[in-house]
């Protein structure tokens, strides 16, 4: 081989490559949702909102503006708390962590209505498809402020 052949070949290669990383990177940004395109049907909301009044009132109000130590789950509060994290890791805590008298015991349909109320009382739009109960397959959506325009 001579040494054109190989730098052609070197050269092949890292086109090759860059292409593959630009079309991985495009590939994670279009997976990549927020809150605010839509993660969660209404009918989840409304079967997340008795969900709530039943584990989770007690602790955080019934306006979701917390209690004591309970945090708000509405509002600035809740943002400041959750800006720029997931809907898998607010998942991932409340499954693990919720209710404070009986960790772990909701299921993961339980948790994924309930969260689905907490976005609705944010103000984070309805959507077709229903949030997901799992962390893994909500770790794509990101929780976060408005978007500007």
């Amino acid at each position: 081989m001579t040494m054109i052949d190989k730098t052609r070949g070197l050269w092949l290669l890292a086109a090759a490559t860059t292409m593959f990383g630009a079309a991985v990177v495009a590939n994670a940004q279009a997976s990549e949702r927020s809150v605010w395109s839509g993660v969660y049907t209404a009918e989840q909301a409304t079967r997340g909102k008795a969900a709530y009044a039943a584990n989770c009132a007690a602790c955080h109000g019934d306006s979701l503006s917390g209690i004591d130590v309970a945090p708000a789950l509405t509002g600035s509060g809740f943002l400041n708390n959750w800006n720029n994290t997931s809907a898998g890791d607010l998942l991932g805590r409340i499954q693990t962590t919720m209710p404070l008298n009986a960790p772990g015991s909701l299921s993961g349909k339980t948790v994924a209505d309930i969260e689905a109320y907490i976005f609705q009382s944010n103000g984070f739009p309805a959507g077709e498809l229903a949030l997901p109960p799992s962390q893994p397959m909500a770790a794509g959506i990101k929780i976060g402020a408005k978007p500007a325009g």
